[in-house]
């Protein structure tokens, strides 16, 4: 039977990478997987899966009124694997979406992706993932300080850790450290 798989983790822990192979892995066994990504996360092309690494796949970009369910039966129903980078962009109802093809179709779905935003709450579809997902794995990250990285800090043009605004902000490298929370919080005190 297939699964619903959640892989997540703060920012840097190889999350692309680890889909990126995982597509790999399915295509070397002649088999068809499909790699989808949310079309707000347009940091290196619309329709471009790339990690920090360097590795990167063309994939379809799934906007946040699309029904999955409805995208895999139409334009891919000969794939063995749905494969979705940056998963936390999905809405709760493309999450619920994506289990339907693992209840019906019976074709394994991984999604990757942060749970938490920079301010440590829960990204909408990283919520419903931890709610009805069969396998959620955590992939770890390293803080500077060398304990685990749990929080995706959000940095300002000046290298100061944000702590309210949107969201969402789509970034990369420069705008995001990942951290324990020990740290973030002494950043946090040592910036007022």
């Amino acid at each position: 039977m297939a699964k619903l798989y959640f892989k997540f983790g703060a920012m840097g822990c190889s999350k692309t990478a680890q889909a990126l192979i995982t597509k790999f892995n399915y295509e070397e066994r002649n088999m068809k997987a499909v790699l989808l990504k949310p079309a707000i996360d347009d940091r290196d092309g619309a329709d471009i899966v790339k990690s920090r690494i360097g590795l990167y796949e063309r994939a379809v970009a799934v906007k946040e009124d699309e029904n999955l369910y409805e995208l895999y039966n139409t334009r891919f129903p000969d794939c063995d694997a749905v494969i979705v980078d940056e998963c936390q962009f999905l809405t709760p109802e493309q999450v619920d979406q994506l289990s339907l093809i693992t209840i019906e179709k019976d074709v394994p779905v991984l999604c990757f992706g942060l749970s938490t935003d920079f301010t440590t709450h829960l990204f909408p579809g990283s919520k419903r993932l931890f709610e009805i997902a069969e396998s959620i794995t955590e992939i770890k990250s390293v803080c500077t300080c060398g304990a685990k990285a749990t929080v995706n800090a959000r940095l300002d043009d000046k290298g100061e850790v944000v702590t309210s605004g949107s969201q969402v902000c789509i970034g990369g490298n420069g705008r995001y450290v990942a951290m324990c929370r020990k740290c973030w919080l002494k950043r946090i005190n040592s910036q007022k």
